[in-house]
């Protein structure tokens, strides 16, 4: 059985950080290309970040550049992403996903695998 277990998530004030775990059991995590997206209330649901199978190509969503950094340890079967100087519209309930590719052309809905969330609130 599959299963994608995010943490990391709460409350935190504009400017703060989170960092965001993802906890892969159940499939050969390097055979896929990972990714976060994330559903705030009311909004639709946008592709966050993503990454390769072994790392080395990442993508991120123009409003995230510069400030989030996602990463992967195959042998841990685990995601991150490092999230800085978050603001108010990064609220939203962040979902870590599996894919088949990572690229310019990913479609974050277009997922294999997905986990049950984790929320994260941002305070001005």
């Amino acid at each position: 059985q599959v299963q994608l277990v995010e943490s990391g998530g709460g409350l935190v004030q504009a400017g703060g950080s989170l960092r965001l775990s993802c906890t892969a059991s159940g499939l050969r995590f390097d055979d896929y290309a990972m990714g976060w997206f994330r559903q705030a209330p009311g909004k639709e649901r946008e592709g966050v970040s993503c990454i390769n199978w072994g790392g080395g190509n990442t993508y991120y969503v123009d409003s995230v550049k510069g400030r989030f950094t996602i990463s992967r340890d195959n042998a841990k079967k685990m995601l991150w992403l490092q999230m800085n100087s978050l603001k108010p519209e990064d609220t939203a309930m962040y979902y870590c996903a599996s894919y088949d590719y990572c690229s310019g052309s990913w479609l974050p809905r277009q997922y294999n695998y997905c986990g049950q969330g984790t929320q994260v609130t941002v305070s001005s």
